[in-house]
């Protein structure tokens, strides 16, 4: 089987491809949507570059335009973290990290209903596989990057924008997911 899925709470999913290497390198699958039967095909596929200690989110999208994304990081290696913003939820406010980067090979599924973020533990590129529903500025919403109080590098770089995001408890998050 060329995945192995391991779910980290909150329907969170890791994911493990088999890595296939050779003399030349190595080759896996990044995604097959026939062995993605629980998570939906991706319909827009992002890449950004980030250098050491760039924080990018916490982001999500609301209803009716909420996303669901599978992180990879081909080059590089990112703190990827994932934070409940279900207000129905019994683990509204909790979060999963894990680090993701080129030797691990791992994929992470965060659902709609996560704000979504990561720290470059060094300079990476990070490939999101969007589900659900396309990019809309309208319904783009965040939530303060302090919220994680553990990020590995403490001198981080942000995006203007990315400071001005509210606190969890001044944030539009779900109430119907």
């Amino acid at each position: 089987m060329p995945f192995e899925f391991k779910e980290l709470g909150m329907g969170i999913v890791l994911i493990k491809p088999t890595v296939f290497p050779d003399k030349r390198g190595f080759f896996l699958e990044l995604y097959k949507s026939t062995d993605f039967v629980n998570i939906p095909i991706p319909i827009q596929t992002n890449m950004s570059f980030s250098i050491k200690g760039v924080i990018r989110g916490l982001h999500y999208q609301i209803s009716p335009k909420e996303q669901g994304k599978i992180v990879f990081v081909p080059k590089g290696r990112i703190l990827d973290v994932a934070v409940d913003i279900r207000k129905s939820s019994k683990t509204f406010g909790k979060y999963v990290s894990v680090e993701l980067n080129e030797e691990n090979h791992y994929l992470l599924w965060i659902p709609p209903g996560f704000a979504h973020g990561f720290q470059a533990l060094e300079d990476s590129i990070v490939i999101y596989f969007i589900t659900h529903n396309q990019y809309s500025p309208k319904h783009e919403r965040c939530i303060n990057y302090s919220y994680i109080k553990d990020w590995p590098i403490k001198e981080a770089i942000l995006s203007d924008k990315d400071l001005q995001c509210p606190p969890i408890e001044k944030a539009e998050v779900f109430n119907n997911i």
